[in-house]
């Protein structure tokens, strides 16, 4: 894995923001909350400084602020850690943008436990869950740098609000430049006949690795990254369901409200099957670097591999 690229999708977010700007996206504004250091919007920052607005260290405003701006036919990019966006924010959210159907993207980075040092009142490992839970609004968690770019641009595209989820932590960059991002389409990897296994984010890396190994040990693993969480690819959800009788899905978030819960709720309706999910089992996370946290709390290959043998066997 030395000569594999590994990149944030923060700083694909950063770059994408900036590609849209230069390509004739005249109407994009990006907010920050005094963070576009850490949020990489510093790098549309640098190029368009007039369509840059800082708002301080007030999220809930700064949610307000995008939603007018986009009733003037701007679209806005509000940026922060997802703990202050989906968290902090939520109301204004749900009022001021979600109720209204307003089409305002918030781009939600440093979610999850691998945030690493920063601690439990940074890692947020609910926001799926509260996005989730606001009617009409998109969730989307992209796996590594080539599709975070699109999903933004696809987020851009798209008439409505978008919550676009991006990681601290670098991440292996799998996807060719030819990869195409749809919302609403989970992409199949990997065929596979024993189990499936459903991931996003920098799970799908793990879940990569974690199938060629199974294979290896005689297990064939169907791979499917579902970067879009909300709304879910439910036919091949189903179709892959009936095919291996047995799902495990695996997500750095709470198990309770996320990608798991979703899939369930696909399965459940059309195809039930036994599934197994992988996350953070309802409870805070802690300071530490990020990978051994990630190890810590069950969110790596190894982890994968055991409960796919457990799960066949």
């Amino acid at each position: 894995m030395a000569d594999v690229k590994c990149i944030a999708t923060r700083e694909s977010y950063g770059n994408a923001l900036k590609e849209l700007a230069e390509n004739g996206a005249d109407n994009i504004v990006v907010l920050d909350a005094d963070l576009s250091a850490a949020t990489k919007t510093a790098i549309f920052k640098k190029a368009f400084p007039e369509r840059h607005i800082n708002c301080g260290i007030a999220e809930s405003n700064m949610m307000c602020v995008a939603a007018g701006l986009s009733t003037m036919g701007f679209v806005p990019f509000a940026s922060s850690f997802a703990m202050f966006a989906a968290g902090r924010a939520f109301e204004q959210i749900r009022n001021s943008i979600g109720y209204p159907h307003l089409n305002v993207k918030i781009g939600a980075t440093h979610a999850g436990i691998s945030v690493g040092e920063d601690g439990a009142s940074h890692q947020c490992c609910e926001d799926f869950a509260l996005m989730r839970s606001i009617p009409g609004m998109v969730v989307i968690c992209p796996a590594d740098d080539v599709e975070a770019k699109q999903a933004v641009k696809a987020a851009y595209s798209y008439e409505g609000p978008v919550y676009l989820r991006f990681g601290r932590l670098a991440v292996p960059v799998f996807h060719g430049e030819d990869y195409k991002f749809e919302i609403g389409k989970g992409e199949l990897i990997k065929e596979g006949a024993d189990v499936t296994i459903i991931a996003n984010g920098l799970m799908v890396a793990e879940a990569i690795e974690a199938g060629k190994e199974l294979e290896n040990c005689g297990i064939s693993a169907e791979i499917i990254n579902m970067a879009t969480i909300k709304p879910l690819d439910k036919d091949l959800v189903v179709a892959s369901a009936k095919k291996t009788g047995r799902v495990i899905t695996v997500e750095e978030h709470n198990v309770i409200g996320g990608l798991g819960e979703a899939v369930c709720a696909a399965l459940s309706a059309e195809c039930p099957v036994p599934v197994k999910r992988i996350g953070v089992n309802d409870v805070f996370g802690h300071s530490g670097p990020a990978k051994d946290l990630l190890k810590q709390f069950g969110l790596s290959a190894e982890n994968i591999i055991k409960v796919a043998k457990e799960f066949v066997k």
